[in-house]
């Protein structure tokens, strides 16, 4: 039974006082994480659910994309295959000012033929992309493609929107702003759920049945939380590799770690007989007068077929995709199956000779620079195929409802019912006094490092200490000329 009154207290132990209850560590950090996680949650979460919307509606653009561009993706099943080199001309036949950059030959029968061109008012890391049939050389259709991952033009949409909001470099802001505190506030959460006072155990883990009200909604809120958790932390990481800020920095660490990504070297050592104007090869083109698919090259050419063939005898099976070569450089084929176990393999051959010049196997990759490739990849979708879509769609949703409950439990913490416009207040200021000085440098230290490493957490970080500081000035002011 607990000591309600002190004196009999006293009493029962000797005439000495109770001891005052201990505060565990904590029981002092709860209410500043609290107070952070209101902060965050309350002026943060716009940015998350703009961010979890649109990554919603990528998550589901790939399938979309296999719906709405049928016409050009598949090709009619035949018996006859036409020569790869007849389907990158037909390609160059119908756009004689593009320039084939890459060639992504049909994996399967039914899979057109994709020939990447830029054209004269191409935009940056944007191409022509023209579908060929492999059966018969026929044009499909063509359609703007979008950096290495061929995203077409629904996909590319979508991509943009949810990076920029398609404004450019100065919409990439709310993008980072969203990856940089999405981690901060999944964690913050995480540790006030499993921190919370509970009956059943049951309930760290699923909504608490029979609760109602703010009650209700919190445990929809915790619950669904703790399982994404793990999710919004990797998608939060994964995000930050290609931001603006945050990104220049993790890139110059993974340098610094050795972990940066490898490439094949495709330039043509002097003395290869296939360097532009090399004795002996002068005048020799490659197919009707032509250098080759790329067009720059005035060496011998053994054309891409044989370059795709001495490729595949290498080891590279599967979707690959075929670089032509320019002056100085070889032929690069590269495999493009990002789904796990990955085949990212990628050599260098010769378009004199048709030898394997370099070689690069995803196995020797750097552990670092392997790990950022699958992460980066599984963020896109890409890594698990469908499955890993459907997981993204999954987090995205879980992501919505999460802060759709957080802002109705601000609701219902309001005041009293007859404030119809009344919200619920933050937790009180001046936690952190209560911290212990072994605990708080720490905490100030580390807090410190992570916003300089990840400027625009610093940067907002300080901003809601500033309107913290208002607030709570403004608060006093009011006080004081109430009791005046």
């Amino acid at each position: 039974m607990a000591i309600d009154d002190p004196v009999k207290g006293a009493e029962k132990t000797g005439g000495k006082k109770p001891p005052a209850p201990t505060t565990t560590t904590w029981g002092a950090v709860r209410p500043l994480v609290l107070r952070l996680h209101f902060y965050a949650g309350l002026l943060v979460a716009p940015l998350l659910l703009i961010a979890a919307t649109t990554g919603l509606l990528y998550s589901l653009s790939y399938q979309a994309e296999k719906i709405v561009y049928r016409q050009e993706l598949r090709s009619p099943d035949s018996d006859r295959t036409a020569m790869l080199t007849d389907q990158v001309e037909a390609a160059r036949a119908e756009h004689p000012d593009g320039k084939v950059t890459a060639v992504w030959p049909s994996s399967d029968d039914e899979e057109s033929t994709r020939v990447l061109m830029t054209m004269p008012d191409s935009e940056e890391s944007k191409s022509l992309a023209v579908f060929v049939d492999p059966h018969t050389a026929q044009i499909r259709g063509e359609l703007d493609s979008y950096g290495s991952s061929g995203a077409l033009p629904l996909r590319t949409w979508l991509s943009e929107l949810h990076r920029h909001l398609h404004l450019g470099e100065p919409g990439r802001i709310y993008s980072e702003l969203a990856a940089s505190w999405l981690w901060v506030v999944a964690l913050g959460g995480l540790l006030l759920w499993i921190g919370r006072r509970r009956t059943s155990k049951r309930a760290l883990l699923r909504p608490e049945p029979g609760a109602t009200g703010r009650r209700r909604t919190l445990s929809r809120h915790g619950s669904l939380g703790l399982w994404a958790a793990t999710g919004f932390v990797l998608l939060s990481a994964t995000g930050l590799t290609w931001s603006t800020y945050a990104g220049a920095n993790i890139g110059a660490v993974q340098g610094q770690l050795g972990g940066a990504t490898p490439v094949v070297s495709a330039t043509l050592k002097s003395g290869d007989g296939s360097a532009a104007g090399a004795g002996g090869h002068e005048g020799h083109e490659g197919h009707g007068g032509d250098s080759g698919p790329g067009g720059d090259h005035e060496g011998m050419d053994i054309g891409i077929d044989n370059a795709l063939t001495a490729a595949r005898q290498a080891g590279l099976d599967g979707p690959v995709v075929v670089k032509p070569p320019a002056d100085g450089t070889a032929y690069v084929v590269a495999q493009r199956d990002n789904t796990f176990p990955v085949r990212l393999d990628s050599v260098a051959v010769d378009p004199g000779t048709g030898l394997i010049l370099d070689e690069l196997r995803f196995a020797d990759y750097p552990l670092l620079a392997q790990l950022t490739r699958i992460g980066i990849d599984a963020h896109m979708g890409l890594t698990f195929g469908l499955v890993n879509q459907l997981l993204l769609a999954a987090l995205a949703l879980s992501l919505i409802l999460i802060i759709v409950w957080g802002y109705r439990m601000w609701w219902q913490r309001r005041p009293t019912q007859d404030r119809k416009l009344g919200v619920g207040k933050p937790m009180a200021r001046g936690a952190w006094r209560k911290v212990p000085l072994s605990v708080l440098l720490p905490l100030i230290a580390a807090a410190a490092l992570v916003g300089w490493f990840v400027p625009l957490l610093g940067i907002t970080l300080v901003a809601f200490l500033v309107l913290d500081v208002v607030l709570g000035a403004v608060a006093r002011a009011r006080a004081v000329k109430a009791g005046t």
